[in-house]
C-alpha cells in the first residue's frame, strides 16, 4: 500500500467519524464545529452487532462481528471479555479474511491424481458423506477400529471428533498440542497436581526463559505482563538465544545457550536452598523432598551453570537472590515454547521446582490454581468393541503421554512401522500435521500408507492437499458452537459460546454436522442425537443463567476465588503436597529429580535451529491470510554477522538451509539479535499446496529441515536438537 493511500484511507477514517471537522474548532465554537460535522456526515450504516469468539489461534478472545447486509464489516473487541482486557490482535481482526478468503474451500472435493498432484474433482455433500463412512466401515472390518487414526486440533468442535472415534471404537486419537504443550503439562502436573495459570499482573518479579510474550501471544499474559511491569514496577529477565520484542522490553537480557535452561535453575535453587532464601514454614507444610533436593543441587553451582548456560556466575546468583526477595510474588514463568529437547519434561520440571522453592502456587503474584467455572461434561456411553486391539499404538512407547492427547510423532514411527498393528484410515479436523510436524517427509511416507484419508478444513492445508477426500469446513463466524470454559488467571474464569454471525458461504458444514451425519451412516446415530443448543443446555445445567447471560454480554463469568482455593485441600501428588522429589517417578525408573545433561555440541561449520512464534503467525494456518501476509508477506534465516562473515553471507542472499531430513532455500536476515551458534525460521511458509497461493513456494518450510526427535517422557515433539548447514546460493 502506497504512502498517498495510507493518508487518504485515515483521512476518510476520520472524517467519517467527525473527528477533522471537531479538531478544526476550539474552545466556544466546538460544539457548534460537532453540530455542522455531524449534519455533513452520511448517516451512519446499519451494522447489526453480534458477539463472538475469535478462533484465530487458542485464546479464544471476546468479539463483536459488524454486520451489514449479511456480511461482516468490522471485528472490534468486546469490551466486557476481561481474558483479553478487551482487546484484539492482529489475528483477531484478520479472521474477516478467512471468512472471504478466495483460496478457501467451497465444495466437497475426491482426489482423483496421484497423492499431492492437485487433481481434484467436486463431489456432492451425499456421496462425500456416504463415501467417509464406507471407508471407515471398511477399514474398521479389516483392520479392527483401532486401524482407523483420528487427529483434531485445537477448536470447540473437536470434542465431537473425540466423541466420534470413541464411539466407532479407536483409541487412536491425537491432538495437535502432542507437538508443543504435552512436556510442560506433564512437568507441571507432576509438581502441583494441575497445569498452573501465572498471576503475571501481579508479579514482582519474572524470569522469562524461551517463551516471547510479547509476540507469541497469550491472553491475558502478554497484556499483563506490559501492565505489570510499567504500571507496578515488576522486573523481567528474559532467557532466549534470540533477541526477541519481549527480550527488547526486558530489565535483563540473556543469550543463554540452547539446551542449557536446565542448569540454570538447578544453579538457581542451589543459591536460594544454600542460602536458606525460602520460607521454612512454606516448604515444611506444603512441600515434599526439600532433603532430597539439597542434596541434589550441591553440584549445581552459579559457577558450574555459567559454564554451561554461558550467563555469568554473579547474574545467576543475583537473580536467584532477586526472585527470593520477591516471593512469593515471583516466579520462573511455565511457558510452553522453552527448551524442546528428549529431556523437555525434566527440564520444564526444573521450572516447576524453583517455583516451589518460592512459594508461590496459589499466591498473588505467583502459580495459580485452575478455578470454576460451572461446565459440566456431556456423558455417554460408548460401545464396546470384542475385535479390536488392546490399545494405542503408540502405547508403552513412552511412559507417560496423556491418552488423551497422545503423542503425533510416537503415532507416525508406529504407523510406518505397522507396530504393533496397522492403521490404515485417517480422519483429520483442523490440524495440518504436514506443516506443523517436524520431517515432513516422514508424514508424507505416512500420508501414502494410508487406505484413505479425510480431511476437513476451512483451506486446502498440504495435509488436505495429499488426502483422499477433503470436506469444507465453516468458518467460526458461521458456526453454531458449544459452550466453552476458558482460565484467564487472574482474569476471569469464564465461559463463551458461538452462534452463527452470518449464513454459512459456499458448501461449507460444521464438524459437528459432518461428524452426525457419517454416524448415522454407520448406525451409530444414537450417539450424535441431539442439537448444539441442547448440547450447551446439558452442558449449563448447573449454571442455567449461563445463557442469557452470554447472548446479552458475549460471555459468561462464574464468581469464584481467586486465591486460596488450596486452603484446606490436599495435592493430587503421591505426598499430597508440591513434590520437589517426585516419588511417582521414582517408581516408574525415571529421574526422581532434573538431572542436567549437556546438550549436544554444535558441529563444526553447522548451527542449531530453533523455533520461535510471532504476532502474525498461528503454526500454519495465518500465513496464507491476505491481511497479515502484508506485515509478514515470507520468512528468513537469522543468521548472526561473525556466523554470516565467515560463510561470505550478506543480508539479503539466498541460502540453503540442510539437515539430515531435508533442505529448502530462504533469504538471510544478518541480524545481531541471535546467537553465532543459532539459526531462526518462521514456521508455516513453503506450502506445498497450490491452493495456499499467498504462502506456496513462498520462503522455506521448517518441516523440511526439522528432524523428528521427541521427549522421553511424553512423546512431545523435539523441536531443537537440529543442526543445519548453511550455504550461499549461487545466482
Amino acid at each position: 500500500m502506497s504512502h498517498s493511500k495510507q493518508k487518504m484511507s485515515r483521512r476518510d477514517f476520520f472524517r467519517a467519524s467527525g473527528l477533522v471537522a471537531a479538531g478544526a474548532v476550539g474552545g466556544p465554537a466546538l460544539l457548534g464545529g460537532l453540530t455542522k460535522a455531524r449534519a455533513a456526515t452520511p448517516a451512519a450504516p446499519a451494522w447489526e452487532s453480534k458477539f463472538s469468539a475469535c478462533d484465530m489461534c487458542f485464546n479464544k478472545c471476546g468479539l463483536i462481528a459488524q454486520v451489514e447486509d449479511g456480511v461482516i464489516k468490522k471485528l472490534d473487541p468486546n469490551p466486557k471479555f476481561l481474558k483479553s482486557r478487551g482487546m484484539l490482535c492482529a489475528r483477531g481482526n484478520a479472521g474477516l479474511a478467512q471468512v472471504y478468503d478466495p483460496d478457501r474451500l467451497k465444495h466437497p472435493l475426491l482426489r482423483k491424481g496421484e497423492r499431492g498432484e492437485g487433481k481434484w474433482q467436486r463431489i456432492p455433500w451425499d456421496e462425500a458423506i456416504d463415501m467417509a463412512a464406507q471407508k471407515m466401515e471398511e477399514t474398521r472390518k479389516k483392520y479392527t477400529p483401532c486401524g482407523h487414526l483420528f487427529s483434531a486440533g485445537s477448536d470447540l468442535h473437536s470434542q465431537f471428533v473425540g466423541r466420534f472415534a470413541e464411539v466407532y471404537g479407536s483409541f487412536n486419537v491425537t491432538s495437535h498440542e502432542s507437538l508443543c504443550l504435552v512436556s510442560g503439562n506433564r512437568a507441571f502436573l507432576d509438581t502441583y497436581g494441575e497445569v498452573p495459570f501465572p498471576d503475571v499482573l501481579n508479579s514482582k518479579y519474572i524470569v522469562m526463559a524461551g517463551a516471547n510474550r510479547f509476540e507469541a501471544l497469550v491472553t491475558p499474559d502478554s497484556i499483563d505482563l506490559m501492565t505489570a511491569m510499567r504500571e507496578h514496577g515488576c522486573k523481567l529477565v528474559t532467557l532466549d538465544p534470540r533477541y526477541t520484542k519481549t527480550a527488547s522490553l526486558s530489565d535483563e537480557w540473556y543469550p543463554i545457550k540452547p539446551g542449557t535452561d536446565m542448569a540454570f535453575m538447578l544453579a538457581v535453587a542451589h543459591v536460594i536452598i544454600g542460602e536458606k532464601l525460602y520460607d521454612p514454614q512454606w516448604i515444611e507444610e506444603k512441600t515434599y523432598g526439600i532433603e532430597q533436593l539439597t542434596e541434589h543441587v550441591r553440584q549445581y553451582t552459579p559457577g558450574f551453570a555459567a559454564e554451561e548456560c554461558g550467563i555469568p556466575a554473579e547474574a545467576i546468583a543475583r537473580i536467584a537472590r532477586e526472585l527470593a526477595a520477591a516471593a512469593p510474588a515471583s516466579m520462573i514463568y511455565p511457558g510452553r515454547r522453552t527448551s524442546d529437547y528428549e529431556d523437555s519434561t525434566q527440564i520444564r520440571r526444573a521450572f516447576a521446582i524453583v517455583n516451589g522453592l518460592l512459594g508461590n502456587w496459589d499466591r498473588p503474584g505467583g502459580l495459580l490454581a485452575a478455578r470454576a467455572v460451572g461446565l459440566k461434561g456431556v456423558p455417554y456411553d460408548a460401545p464396546w468393541y470384542d475385535e479390536n486391539q488392546e490399545d494405542r499404538i503408540d502405547a508403552d512407547k513412552v511412559p507417560m503421554m496423556f491418552e488423551h492427547e497422545g503423542s503425533f510423532l510416537v503415532t507416525r514411527d508406529s504407523v510406518l512401522a505397522d507396530d504393533p498393528y496397522p492403521v490404515r484410515g485417517w480422519f483429520i479436523y483442523k490440524t495440518n500435521p504436514m506443516g506443523t510436524a517436524p520431517n515432513r517427509r516422514k508424514t508424507i511416507e505416512m500420508m501414502n500408507k494410508m487406505d484413505f484419508v479425510t480431511v476437513v478444513d476451512i483451506a486446502m492445508s498440504d495435509t488436505a492437499w495429499y488426502a483422499d477426500l477433503v470436506l469444507p469446513s465453516q468458518s467460526y463466524l458461521e458456526r453454531l458452537d458449544p459452550c466453552s470454559g476458558l482460565q484467564g488467571s487472574v482474569a476471569c474464569a469464564c465461559v463463551v459460546k458461538r452462534d452463527p454471525i452470518i449464513d454459512p458461504l459456499y458448501e461449507s458444514r460444521s464438524c459437528f454436522d459432518i461428524m452426525k451425519d457419517i454416524a448415522g451412516r454407520m448406525d451409530l446415530g444414537e450417539y450424535f442425537d441431539f442439537t448444539i443448543e441442547e448440547f450447551r443446555k446439558k452442558q449449563t445445567r448447573e449454571i442455567p443463567e449461563a445463557l442469557e447471560v452470554m447472548d446479552r454480554d458475549g460471555v459468561y463469568y462464574n464468581p469464584s476465588k481467586v486465591y486460596g482455593i488450596y486452603e484446606g485441600r490436599i495435592y493430587k501428588t503421591l505426598s499430597k503436597k508440591i513434590e520437589l522429589y517426585n516419588q511417582r517417578y521414582e517408581q516408574m525408573g525415571l529421574d526422581p529429580l532434573p538431572i542436567y545433561t549437556p546438550p549436544t555440541k554444535v558441529p563444526k561449520n553447522q548451527f542449531r535451529l530453533v523455533l520461535g512464534r510471532n504476532a502474525m503467525i498461528t503454526q500454519s494456518s495465518t500465513t496464507n491470510n491476505a491481511l497479515l501476509h502484508q506485515f509478514i508477506p515470507s520468512n528468513t534465516l537469522w543468521l548472526n554477522p561473525d556466523a554470516a562473515l565467515s560463510l561470505g553471507i550478506k543480508d539479503g542472499d539466498l541460502v540453503e538451509v540442510s539437515s539430515s531430513v531435508g533442505r529448502q532455500e530462504l533469504r538471510a536476515e544478518v541480524t545481531k539479535k541471535i546467537r553465532k551458534d543459532t539459526v531462526f525460521m518462521l514456521s508455516g511458509f513453503n506450502t506445498l499446496s497450490t491452493m495456499q497461493s499467498l504462502s506456496h513456494g513462498n520462503g522455506a518450510s521448517i518441516n523440511e529441515v526439522l528432524e523428528d526427535d521427541y521427549d522421553a517422557v511424553t512423546g512431545n515433539a523435539s523441536m531443537h536438537t537440529t543442526f543445519v548447514t548453511v550455504t550461499r546460493k549461487v545466482a
